[in-house]
């Protein structure tokens, strides 16, 4: 049974196990509670990271929400889960924490899966407003008795990108009684961008004229004088008179959305003051907090951007633990970013697009040198591809630099501005593949099925840091068209060259040994782990050729009729999904020429991978080192 805590002597959090033991508390004592999940969070993410700044500077907010409405019945939709550690705190996950982002573990979203509190999918920005309105009308139109408040919770600048525009244009004219809670730090995971940010940074509204605003409603409503049928004609009347005081329009009241704010959002008091006396109101609403990303701990404060996601510290000092030195091979990222700066260094022409990742991509390299011709639109992935697409079109050569994740949201843009015109963008997709510990909402799965069914397009992956600069200076000439480079997150094997390279001939993979009893194929890095398992094959006397295939399309036949030729089973391998990846070119290519090679494709499969380390997840799917032996042994009979 839950304790009813009326001591301040007492350790709060470890007294709460879910939401109802918070609206227990005084509301005098939230401050300490809010105190010691911060605590908790420092404690517990300086040695199992995860996202630090956001769910820090999210905290007031989360113990206000939970205070004032009765969820889960009352519904809190997240947008971006970056915020939702205290939140996983107190509903029930608080002794399960040091497992957050584990196998097994937690996972470091909210997941509808992991708690009935966890009420829509969070992983990426700007879909909390939308998935929230359709709760809220799915609410009123069964007719829910008592009345279910829906809240979408925005951050991390997610009110940038389009959808959340389009949530709000919907909600402005559906009925609807939705609470939107705009958690605005200055911030997405980089310095936020973009007209919208400088205008909520000035947007300020009177306390007072807010306070005497409620009352008159209030008053109206219970003598009658306004009903909600007359309540449009009131607001737009009301937006008009406090626009001309204050010389300024309110883009949300503008849409007949009613604005509050913005607060100060670290006054857990004054949030649930506010929340109490607009939760109840008809109709949408929109409250503006101010926060600090990284509330509560100086060094996160001072940094925000690298302390989104810090990796482990030394709690007391702030000493980021997780150090490289002078021999430590560099990040795929880093061999891009350096990479770009050398081609437009040498190429007036080239410019870098990014969408809200410029120090995630190391687009921030060429920042730093030509910031003139670097662009981060903000959380934009749509408008970063068309933008690059009308660079292009008069004489630019854009590189977009975007998570292969969050490119998914642009394929409309790749297809049909890009592709179709045949433009020559040059996509650079990091976090290919599986990327560990963020999850299914983050991995990097689809990109080499959905890139290669766009006609026109030109796709390839590097399998080492030294392959990803030749095939930058390959689609640096290659301009008849878009092409894409994928790569994964994390280290390369090996430390890299610098200085031109000479372009590969596109179409053209490479072999790496010889073989007659199976041949492996495989794209990006996991040729490492083949070359592995056809060492260890070859130890047991088994002749297993291997090839890098370097391009998925156009692919090199060459290396297919060779390979056909040697009438040996065939084994594909890819950190991508196997439906319509490597494995589905190659099976098509043999199809096609009536061919009876046995094909066997290892790859991610057609499923949502968990969290993990990304070795536990290659294991999981079965495309590990020791999988691609099992199966070079099952292949060839030496079993």
């Amino acid at each position: 049974m839950s304790k009813d805590v009326r001591s301040e002597s007492v350790n709060l959090l470890s007294t709460i196990e879910s939401p109802a033991d918070v609206r227990r508390l005084k509301v005098e004592q939230l401050p300490q509670l809010c105190d010691e999940i911060r605590q908790f969070l420092i404690e517990h993410l300086s040695v199992n990271p995860g996202h630090f700044a956001s769910s820090m500077g999210a905290v007031e907010l989360t113990v206000a929400l939970h205070y004032v409405f009765n969820t889960p019945y009352d519904r809190l939709v997240w947008d971006v889960g970056h915020q939702a550690y205290g939140h996983k705190l107190l509903t029930g996950r608080r002794d399960a924490f040091n497992t957050n982002r584990t196998m097994g573990g937690l996972s470091g979203f909210p997941n509808p899966d992991e708690s009935e509190y966890d009420t829509f999918s969070a992983g990426h920005a700007s879909n909390s407003i939308s998935a929230a309105l359709g709760m809220a009308v799915a609410s009123r139109l069964k007719g829910e008795s008592p009345r279910r408040n829906v809240v979408a919770i925005t951050g991390d600048a997610s009110i940038s990108g389009g959808l959340a525009f389009e949530g709000l244009n919907n909600a402005a004219n559906t009925p609807n009684d939705l609470l939107i809670i705009l958690n605005d730090n200055d911030m997405s995971i980089d310095a936020n961008v973009g007209a919208l940010n400088g205008y909520l940074a000035q947007l300020t509204t009177s306390r007072l004229y807010n306070d005497l605003r409620y009352k008159c409603y209030k008053g109206m409503r219970k003598l009658h004088l306004v009903s909600e049928g007359r309540r449009g004609a009131l607001l737009r009347f009301n937006n008009s008179l406090k626009s001309l005081i204050n010389k300024r329009q309110n883009i949300f009241e503008g849409l007949n959305i009613r604005y509050f704010g913005p607060f100060y959002g670290h006054d857990v008091v004054t949030i649930v003051r506010v929340l109490t006396d607009i939760r109840d109101m008809d109709g949408p609403r929109m409250l503006h907090l101010r926060t600090v990303k990284g509330k509560g701990y100086a060094p996160a404060e001072a940094d925000p951007a690298s302390w989104h996601a810090p990796g482990r510290f030394d709690s007391a000092t702030g000493e980021k633990l997780d150090k490289s030195g002078p021999d430590t091979p560099p990040k795929y990222q880093d061999v891009f970013g350096h990479t770009l700066l050398e081609l437009a260094r040498a190429d007036s022409s080239i410019v870098a697009i990014t969408a809200a990742m410029l120090s995630g991509t190391s687009v921030s390299v060429m920042q730093a040198v030509m910031p003139d011709r670097v662009f981060d639109v903000g959380i934009s992935e749509g408008h970063a591809v068309t933008f690059a697409g009308g660079l292009a079109k008069d004489g630019m050569r854009p590189v977009v630099a975007i998570y292969s994740s969050f490119l998914q949201r642009a394929y409309d843009n790749i297809i049909n501005d890009i592709a179709l015109q045949r433009l020559p963008v040059i996509f650079c997709i990091d976090r290919a593949g599986l990327v560990g510990e963020d999850g299914a909402t983050h991995h990097g799965a689809l990109d080499l099925a959905y890139m290669r069914a766009v006609p026109g397009m030109t796709v390839c992956a590097p399998s080492s840091g030294d392959m990803l600069r030749r095939l930058m200076y390959t689609a640096e000439a290659h301009t008849e068209g878009p092409i894409a480079i994928r790569y994964p997150r994390g280290r390369c094997r090996e430390k890299c060259g610098t200085g031109p390279v000479p372009p590969l001939p596109v179409g053209r993979g490479e072999r790496i040994c010889e073989g007659s009893d199976v041949a492996v194929l495989t794209i990006g890095t996991v040729l490492d782990d083949a070359r592995t398992a056809v060492k260890k094959a070859r130890d047991k006397d088994i002749g297993a050729a291997l090839y890098d295939m370097i391009f998925l399309k156009p692919l090199d036949e060459q290396i297919l009729e060779e390979v056909a030729a040697k009438g040996c089973p065939v084994i594909t391998v890819e950190d991508g999904t196997i439906d319509g990846g490597l494995g589905s070119a190659v099976s098509d290519w043999f199809a096609s020429r009536g061919l009876s090679t046995r094909i066997v494709r290892l790859g991610i499969p057609d499923k949502f991978i968990p969290h993990a380390t990304p070795a536990q997840q290659h294991k999981m799917c079965g495309f590990d080192s020791e999988a691609i032996l099992d199966t070079i042994e099952q292949l060839s009979g030496r079993v």
